[in-house]
């Protein structure tokens, strides 16, 4: 299996090591540098699958880093990480052609799971997923069931999203929790997280009291089918 190469833009050290030993735990290679003018001499020396930057570095800045790397490697993702949360930083980064951006702390278990998605994105054919008869084209954002459009709110999109991304495995209640957080903008308790699952299996179900597409196994989580 190829090894992922990944593109750490970042000056914090303490962050930098974090990051190596958590990217690198899962497989990946990480060449970090901590300046704009390092991370764009590597750029034109060499290609990455994915860059994460900083918006605020000590000489430089991030958006400055993600035009050479879009200039370079137009499909080559890129995500933010920065402790800024302001609309401008957001809007502009993803303006930009940035495939994420994530604010400062993040948890590990997310930023995994944003990396994977982003690369996932890379390939056409990864942004149509399927189940049964629902088809989720992820370029769109749009879910049909039978050839019909079903209309979902972006908690209910991003669940089946999540869901449909690890077709075929276990999926705990932390991980929709976690795969949710950031739209609902606070924790999502066990509640609310039963009447998103209500609502979601209510639409994409045929039988929702008989459900195939998210089924649940007792005392683990859910599993979707293939």
């Amino acid at each position: 299996m190829a090894v992922m190469d990944v593109l750490l833009v970042e000056d914090d050290a303490a962050i930098v090591r974090a990051l190596a030993d958590l990217l690198e735990a899962e497989g990946m290679a990480v060449c970090s540098c901590a300046t704009q003018g390092e991370a764009c001499a590597l750029l034109a020396e060499r290609s990455f699958d994915i860059a994460l930057l900083d918006i605020s570095l000590a000489e430089g800045n991030g958006f400055a880093v993600c035009a050479a790397a879009l200039s370079t490697s137009p499909d080559m993702p890129v995500i933010f990480l920065t402790a800024s949360d302001d609309e401008y930083s957001t809007v502009a980064g993803l303006d930009m052609g940035a495939a994420d951006y994530i604010t400062k702390p993040f948890r590990p278990r997310e930023l995994l799971s944003r990396i994977r998605n982003a690369l996932r994105a890379k390939s056409p054919a990864g942004n149509m997923l399927s189940v049964g008869d629902v088809v989720l084209d992820a370029s769109s954002a749009t879910v049909t069931k039978a050839g019909a459009e079903v209309p979902l709110s972006a908690l209910e999109y991003r669940l089946l999203l999540y869901f449909f991304q690890h077709k075929g495995k276990l999926v705990t209640r932390e991980n929709l929790r976690d795969a949710i957080w950031d739209s609902a903008g606070e924790y999502v308790s066990d509640n609310a997280l039963n009447v998103y699952l209500k609502r979601l299996r209510e639409k994409v179900e045929t039988d929702p009291a008989d459900p195939h597409i998210i089924v649940t196994l007792r005392g683990l989580g859910y599993k979707v089918g293939e």
